[in-house]
């Protein structure tokens, strides 16, 4: 513990964090590139002063990390909070700061009003990625009815004028958008129930002329499962800043005496090297402190998931020849998806019944799941715990489980309501279900956890909003059940990416990326996803060659290029593969399984996009070896296509390049490529130079590797 400081300073190798204490709250004064220690915190406050303006306060309210009504602020509010008094007014005073090598709690107190509020920060150690996240505590005598609190509201630095932000829908997730930061709100706010497919909680804020491999940048992520919002704002006076929070319904939060309430976490990060920098400060980040395992430790076995080749068509018999048949692929975990339980013959019942289906597998799962594991695969299995359909056994005894309001009819939505996990009955029988299929089955080893369906009346049998308390519960439900079983994995699912955050994935594996298996939908989800998210938690599917979303008839070469990028796995009924497809998904996964340790360990590298093709690529941290892909979408409009400039290379290494996909190349004439194998370049002219690409069909993927003489 520290007495009242007028500066706290947080710093490493990849950025320095100021915030300057001299008035009533914090405030960031500074977030970015490394300070030396010969600029002092008082000359950016000296430097930060504004003056008074015509027709504006004499002192400017400041942006705080929880900016309130009691400081005078006129923007968006980072409280909003009523009682039986003025509690609405609330503005606090620092009364702590709190202050370690790589963190700092500030305590602050409004006691006239009976509230406490304090904000942790928190600055990784080896990257440039910071955790905040603020409570907000009743000290009174009487109840608090919570509106909003923001984890931060953040000031963006004034060279900032752009925003990339992150749309999409069912299939079609992480589609990004640049905007011109203007006056006036960029606000996104999201009620689904989930983080959902069309409104991501994050946002990257950059100068005019920042690309994926120069310029600054900045990322801002909540990590949170359900709604949200959050806003960029540039205000008259010239200011702008950023601000996260949950959204919550009205009385969703009563705060009684001596009660609090905690944000979810707001994650920003800084890049100085593009946008790919401040990427490999998220994934660095994520490994280091999210993910329980990495490519070393046990390395991202290869899936076969059973969904688009079988659906609801399960037979032992068969499920048994679709084993087989993979097995030799190099498929290394089996997946049995919807469609095992009591009488789920169809996505119109059975939700809630968690018990093996007599009538499909009357001797139980051990014949299908021994048959699995004997052929040197491990099991997994799906669930979707939260749902219930009005067509089941649960339902029918209780009703009552459901998320509802009173008097208003339930919005149809994939023939299923949404369990109310605030009801803590329903969480023990789902414990319970769960557990006992894992009891029973012992070589269960992986769950998807899938949820499909907004929630569109979140109440609970109080009549209260639940949104909020059915997170922590979710969160709690599955921690319970991998305590059960020590070692288990567990997939977010959410109709695809619905439900993709870091407020899940500390509590799960590896996220369903999207329900689109189409290798063109999929070059641009993945990018998408990868400006957060490492690759070792997409789940990337080879789907079949006529996608079952798209209709697009794509060739097995460019499906498996695409995969290989994700956590890779396959998705089709593998009796239709032709003798070539089977050769090429064999040689797909083969060379995935060779190079995962570095698309899962090493750096990402996305080149910029010139609207015709996806280009990217992964290398070693010691830059000893990597792996870039050209994928071309449409056909060039020029005769040939340009140059492919290689990145994140050691310019003053020697380097062999060579191509590992696909193993023939059709091409009009022989190209340079053809000629390249034994030759040596350097790094510098790979990367400053370039090499001429040959003429390609569209919808071709070439892959190489470089590696260092």
């Amino acid at each position: 513990m520290s007495s009242l400081t007028s500066f706290v300073r947080l710093s490493n190798e990849k950025a320095t964090l100021i915030f300057d204490c001299q008035g009533r709250m914090p405030k960031v004064i500074y977030y970015g590139a490394p300070l030396s220690d010969s600029t002092t915190p008082e000359m950016l406050s000296v430097l930060n002063t504004r003056q008074e303006a015509k027709c504006a306060p004499v002192i400017e309210p400041p942006i705080t990390l929880v900016p309130t009504h009691g400081d005078g602020w006129t923007g968006q509010p980072g409280l909003e909070v009523s009682g039986d008094a003025d509690q609405w007014s609330a503005g606090f005073s620092l009364t702590e700061i709190n202050e370690d090598a790589q963190s700092v709690a500030f305590v602050s107190e409004d006691a006239r009003r009976g509230m406490r509020l304090i904000t942790t920060v928190e600055l990784d150690n080896k990257t440039s990625v910071v955790k905040y996240v603020s409570r907000l505590e009743n000290s009174g005598e009487t109840p608090l009815n919570l509106g909003y609190l923001n984890a931060a509201s953040l000031p963006l630095p004034t060279s900032l004028s752009k925003i990339k932000t992150f749309e999409g829908r069912w299939s079609a997730e992480f589609q990004t958008k640049d905007h011109d930061l203007f006056f006036g709100s960029y606000v996104r706010e999201n009620r689904r129930g989930k983080t959902s497919h069309d409104t991501f909680p994050g946002l990257i804020a950059f100068p005019q002329g920042t690309g994926e491999l120069n310029g600054e940048c900045y990322g801002y992520h909540l990590g949170a499962s359900a709604n949200h919002k959050l806003r960029a704002e540039l205000m008259a006076d010239g200011r702008s800043y950023v601000q996260f929070g949950e959204l919550l319904f009205p009385g969703e939060v009563v705060l009684n005496a001596g009660e609090s309430y905690t944000s979810p976490v707001l994650y920003t990060g800084y890049g100085c090297e593009g946008f790919s920098s401040l990427s490999q400060q998220f994934h660095n980040f994520i490994r280091s402190n999210v993910l329980n395992h990495s490519a070393e430790s046990k390395p991202r076995p290869v899936h076969y998931n059973t969904w688009e080749g079988i659906y609801f068509d399960h037979n032992e018999d068969e499920l048994k020849a679709l084993a087989d048949k993979v097995a030799p692929l190099g498929i290394e975990r089996f997946v049995l998806d919807d469609g095992w339980f009591k009488g789920r013959r169809n996505d119109k019942a059975g939700l809630g019944d968690w018990f093996v289906d007599e009538a499909i597998y009357p001797e139980g799962l051990d014949g299908l799941i021994d048959h699995v594991t004997g052929l040197g695969m491990e099991f997994g299995i799906w669930f979707e715990p939260e749902m219930v359909n009005p067509d089941s056994d649960l339902y029918r005894a209780h009703p009552e489980w459901a998320l509802q309001t009173e008097d208003n009819p339930h919005v149809p939505f994939r023939n299923q309501y949404v369990l109310d996990l605030t009801n803590p009955e329903v969480v023990e029988y789902l414990y319970k279900v769960i557990t006992d299929v894992l009891k029973a089955y012992p070589k269960i080893s992986y769950i998807k956890w899938d949820m499909n369906r907004d929630v569109n009346h979140p109440g609970n049998l109080h009549g209260k909003p639940a949104m909020h308390g059915q997170m922590a519960a979710l969160y709690s439900l599955i921690d319970r059940v991998k305590a059960a079983k020590p070692g288990i994995e567990i997939e977010s699912c959410c109709s695809g990416g619905g439900r993709v955050d870091l407020g899940i994935l500390p509590h799960t594996d590896r996220f369903w990326t999207s329900d689109s298996n189409d290798a063109l939908d999929r070059l641009y989800i993945q990018r998408g996803c990868s400006y957060f998210f490492p690759a070792e938690v997409m789940g990337a599917h080879v789907g079949p060659r006529d996608c079952h979303i798209t209709g697009r008839h794509l060739p097995i070469e460019i499906r498996s290029a695409v995969a290989l990028f994700g956590h890779m796995g396959i998705e089709m009924d593998p009796r239709e593969l032709t003798d070539h497809e089977q050769s090429v998904l064999t040689d797909a996964i083969s060379l995935y399984k060779k190079y995962r340790h570095i698309t899962h360990g090493g750096d990402l590298f996305r080149m910029d996009d010139d609207g015709m093709n996806v280009k990217f690529g992964y290398v070693s941290k010691d830059k000893q070896e990597g792996i870039f892909a050209y994928n071309s979408v449409l056909e060039t409009v020029r005769t040939t296509p340009n140059r492919f400039y290689f990145a994140g290379l050691d310019a003053n290494k020697q380097y062999t390049i060579e191509r590992v996909w696909p193993e023939k190349l059709k091409e009009y004439t022989p190209s340079i490529l053809q000629q390249t194998e034994g030759q040596v370049f350097s790094g510098e002219v790979l990367m400053k130079y370039g090499m001429q690409l040959p003429v390609l069909f569209p919808q071709t993927a070439l892959i190489y590797t470089v590696k260092a003489v």
